[in-house]
């Protein structure tokens, strides 16, 4: 399982960005409305950034930050001892420090954070202990769409989702970056209250779509 002690097989940046455009896109069919989502993705968070988000609304949270540069995770979970910033962060790339250190980071906390190196490795800082939240965050990060399913059919109401559940081939070709269709979206939610909608969000995220 994916976490601070484990993430040498984190996806390299440019697959990270496709599967975290994904799950936003994903987020978007299941969860219509935008503040009850637990995962969201924002294609103009700054010049040249771009930002994938998990907020569970009870103080767990997780910013991955996509610069030219390469890709950064920082993770606070709510409840755990918050360790000095200085040594989580050892080694952290320049390009990174504003974001890190910065607002809305700096105010919102961090248990762990990981990076890419100039080499486009995964690495972090020193780690004083394996409690730090990653290994319930960092996992949904895997590829796999099964790693979604699971736990978007345990998170959201047996209502909202097809009553087969949500079909792992549809997952695995929206994580492909495949085009979403009306029959593709629709396996995935029983329901889609406002179309127009759905697309202004997924232009939001940068992900294809057609539903004429």
């Amino acid at each position: 399982m994916l976490s601070t002690q484990n993430y040498t097989s984190l996806p390299d940046k440019e697959t990270l960005q496709r599967i975290c455009r994904s799950i936003a896109a994903l987020e978007a069919i299941v969860s219509p409305e935008w503040e009850y989502r637990y995962y969201s993705y924002d294609s103009n968070w700054g010049a040249g950034e771009e930002v994938f988000e998990m907020n569970d609304g009870e103080g767990d949270q997780m910013l991955v930050l996509f610069r030219p540069e390469g890709c950064v995770i920082n993770g606070y979970a709510d409840g755990l001892d918050e360790p000095e910033k200085e040594p989580l962060t050892k080694g952290l790339p320049a390009a990174f420090h504003e974001f890190i250190f910065g607002e809305p980071v700096n105010s919102i906390g961090t248990t762990f954070c990981l990076w890419t190196n100039d080499q486009g490795q995964w690495q972090t800082g020193e780690l004083t202990t394996d409690e730090d939240g990653s290994a319930e965050m960092l996992p949904i990060l895997d590829g796999d769409p099964q790693t979604y399913v699971a736990w978007a059919q345990e998170y959201y109401e047996p209502e909202t989702l097809p009553d087969k559940g949500i079909s792992v081939e549809a997952v695995r070709q929206v994580y492909a970056g495949e085009t979403l269709t009306r029959e593709l979206v629709l396996a995935i939610t029983k329901h889609v209250p406002d179309w127009d909608q759905l697309q202004q969000d997924l232009t939001e995220i940068q992900y294809p779509y057609s539903f004429d």
